[in-house]
């Protein structure tokens, strides 16, 4: 297995992907394309923070199996729980440090057509409880 060392932009977010990147994915959600994510899709096992877990920021929407995890001081997205595959994370194939994008295939992905769920009462239009 091959050990990637992974970090935010300011840094204060560090983290280790032990896995072997054959592929990566982009996605047609709203919050993929917004962020122009190029992900690897890693088993939750092969990924551990080694600094900065206490400054990571937690952002869910719609269903809320997504888990999608900021450096609250840069706002870099570095990794985020899959809603398909909630075994597996996401990592921002731009945060691993010396990473060759180019070294392996991109498969683009589907999940704009993914279900959506109302907002539950008393929520606002993104699903986050009123604060009234």
């Amino acid at each position: 297995m091959t050990v990637h060392e992974g970090a935010c932009h300011c840094g204060t977010v560090r983290f280790e992907v032990d896995f072997d990147i054959a592929e990566l994915t982009t996605c047609d959600c709203s919050i993929c394309v917004k962020r122009n994510a190029v992900m690897a899709k890693v088993p939750e096992d092969a990924l551990r923070v080694i600094a900065g877990e206490e400054a990571l920021t937690l952002y869910e929407w719609n269903t809320r199996r997504a888990k999608h995890y900021f450096c609250s001081r840069c706002g870099i997205y570095v990794f985020h729980r899959k809603r398909a595959a909630p075994d597996h994370f996401g990592v921002n194939i731009f945060c691993l440090e010396g990473f060759d994008i180019a070294s392996v295939p991109v498969r683009a992905t589907e999940g704009a057509n993914m279900t959506l769920v109302d907002a539950p009462y008393g929520s606002d239009a993104l699903g986050n409880p009123d604060q009234t």
